[in-house]
């Protein structure tokens, strides 16, 4: 039986005890938090677990064989691994960290120690991206052209992070998994609307080999939530919307195709001219798993420390995105200006 201790238990943590206390193999032996109320909160649901202000007393316990950090972002370094030090398995809500050097000591700490490090990309267990990577992994797709993505609500407004770490984290690990390549350049534009604070509306560029473009969208300031993502290729496309109550995933037999024509009396030398053709197919919403990605994702940490596996959202991911988003800040900063991610910095 696999013990667990989660510090925090704020917007995320109450998720993440609910699904570790019912993932079978494993339960949560004790929460930290700064916050009385919080606490009592966690007592009247679960009576069973041990509750303390003092995240120390879960790197002490011997019962507690893994640390889940849910904690803000300029914790989730010291706080891991602190854990990773006293011999646990660590399991960061995402980002893994600040940067890529903190990141990276973690990755090296966890292969130290032979613990399991990994990231929260939560939305990779979902059916629906699984079902997405099955068929770009299929070549379904085809080359592909294009990635674009739109993640924006009004709010949750964050102090410590901009929108693009607090919302492009999530396409950012989606895209990582699903594609299987890494941009060679990003570039990043943005604004802040409230003085003093980070950006809450930024547009994210990442350039890739064999021109496959991709673009992603986020904000805190718009009147509707939007969770859409476009995948186009030269065979299909797909459409996924996560806010979709069913067929989230939708594939489109749809797309263009070149043929040459001569130009008639335009073209005397007989040049040919490439003209662009238009298919258009059938639609189909292939069937998704329902399971809920944090129990599919809490299920496999389990799994992972069981049976010693390497997690599919594992340290080195978690440095793929926190390089984009590294990146991506520095853009920013720049007018947009765009940012080389050298192949060293990139496939390392």
């Amino acid at each position: 039986m696999i013990g667990i201790g989660v510090i925090g238990y704020g917007y995320w943590g109450p998720n993440l005890v609910r699904n570790f206390a019912e993932v079978p193999g494993c339960r949560v032996v004790a929460v930290s938090d700064l916050l009385i109320e919080r606490l009592a909160q966690v007592r009247n649901r679960y009576p069973a677990i041990k509750t303390t202000t003092d995240y120390g007393d879960l790197l002490a316990d011997p019962d507690i064989d893994a640390i889940v950090v849910a904690t803000p972002v300029s914790t989730h370094f010291p706080l891991a691994m602190q854990a990773l030090s006293a011999g646990k398995h660590v399991f960061v809500e995402k980002p893994l960290a600040p940067t890529t050097e903190q990141v990276a000591r973690l990755i090296a700490h966890a292969a130290e120690c032979d613990r399991v490090l990994m990231v929260d990309h939560t939305f990779i267990y979902t059916g629906a991206v699984q079902k997405i990577k099955d068929l770009v992994t299929e070549g379904r797709l085809g080359q592909l052209y294009y990635y674009d993505s739109v993640r924006v609500n009004l709010g949750l407004f964050q102090h410590d992070v901009s929108v693009l770490w607090d919302l492009a984290v999530h396409d950012l690990a989606i895209m990582d998994y699903v594609l299987g390549e890494h941009p060679y350049a990003v570039a990043a534009t943005g604004v802040a609307h409230v003085a003093g604070q980070p950006a809450n509306i930024a547009y994210l560029t990442c350039f890739f080999e064999r021109n496959l473009l991709a673009h992603l969208h986020v904000n805190w300031l718009a009147p509707v939530k939007v969770r859409r993502t476009l995948i186009g290729g030269d065979r299909q496309m797909i459409v996924y919307d996560d806010l979709e109550p069913s067929e989230k995933v939708k594939v489109y037999d749809k797309g263009i195709f070149l043929q040459n024509g001569r130009s008639g009396a335009q073209d005397e030398e007989g040049i040919h001219k490439l003209l662009v053709g238009y298919r258009a197919g059938d639609m189909w919403a292939p069937q998704l798993s329902l399971t809920e990605a944090l129990r599919v994702e809490a299920t496999h940490f389990v799994d992972c420390i069981e049976h010693r596996r390497r997690p599919l959202s594992d340290g080195e991911a978690g440095l793929r995105v926190v390089r984009i988003l590294e990146a991506a800040t520095r853009s920013l900063a720049n007018g947009g200006q765009p940012v080389e991610l050298s192949r060293e910095q990139v496939y390392t």
